[in-house]
């Protein structure tokens, strides 16, 4: 176990920063750390020297109708999560530290990409999304973030904000992380019952079917995964759809290449999302991270 320093203002943050040399990565969290969490820090101490968590609930991401207050928050079991798999800091800021002068005027735009899936079930999400990673960013200034797969679009925006806005850092994606019956983990899993939970299993069950035909094209893949989601009622179904991993289009019957199985449900109270990134056709199969082509 390394040494750990909580920051809570930008001051303690820029002191912990100083004190760091050679590389820096950052994990940028909401709380209620799980297993995959754990996962994006172990990675992060396996390619920079430094790792710094961020443990931040925030309120921009969450749409109207969403409850804030719900979200579990568990920040000493946070921390010894962060300090068991080696980070050296945690920044946790409350709201008036990340925005002092109260909701930001000027937001960084998530564009159409942010309309589309997630961003047309939960309006402004997304903006609320790249606004706070933005902040994060030119606080913490690290050479490396690591950001989950299961957020796909997320990671998709966060990678091109990077880019289209010229920040010095490189972003990379860390597999979804699963139990052993195939359920992303998520902190909204706590929210589950036992029988909510049993229904959330069609959501990998729907990808797992989905990939298994990833070489039949796009037309199989798509038959595949429905058939099984049709199969639980209890599953409302948001979406399920085949993309383009940057262009998060549907891809015709005729595409091979790189591609993204997605899905969003609703299970009982809880809304729940998952994917499979893939490569359709000949030779074809599930992958462990969408492969970006820049």
């Amino acid at each position: 176990m390394t040494d750990l320093t909580i920051a809570h203002s930008r001051a303690e943050l820029a002191a912990a920063r100083r004190k760091l040399t050679g590389t820096v990565g950052v994990t940028m969290t909401m709380g209620a750390l799980h297993s995959g969490h754990a996962e994006l820090i172990k990675r992060a101490r396996e390619q920079v020297d430094h790792v710094i968590v961020t443990i931040f609930l925030n309120p921009l991401q969450f749409a109207q109708g969403e409850d804030l207050s719900r979200y579990p928050r568990t920040f000493e079991a946070d921390v010894e999560i962060c300090r068991e798999f080696g980070a050296e800091v945690v920044f946790a800021p409350s709201p008036d530290v990340v925005y002092p002068d109260g909701e930001p005027g000027v937001r960084v735009s998530a564009g159409p990409l942010g309309d589309v899936l997630e961003g047309a079930s939960r309006p402004g999400h997304f903006d609320g999304v790249l606004t706070v990673v933005a902040k994060l960013l030119h606080l913490v200034q690290p050479d490396r973030a690591f950001f989950g797969q299961k957020d796909a679009q997320q990671l998709l925006l966060i990678r091109r904000m990077v880019r289209d806005l010229d920040f010095p850092v490189e972003i990379l994606p860390v597999p979804t992380v699963r139990q052993d019956d195939g359920l992303a983990l998520s902190s909204r899993n706590t929210y589950l019952s036992p029988s909510d939970r049993e229904v959330a299993l069609s959501l990998s069950s729907a990808l797992r079917a989905g990939g298994d035909m990833a070489v039949s094209g796009p037309a199989a893949i798509r038959r595949a995964a429905r058939d099984v989601l049709v199969r639980e009622p209890l599953a409302a179904v948001d979406y399920l759809v085949l993309v383009h991993p940057t262009t998060l289009e549907e891809v015709p019957e005729w595409y091979r290449g790189p591609a993204l199985l997605a899905v969003a449900a609703k299970v009982g109270t809880t809304r729940l999302i998952d994917n499979l990134p893939l490569v359709v056709g000949p030779g074809g199969g599930a992958r462990l991270v969408v492969d970006y082509a820049e």
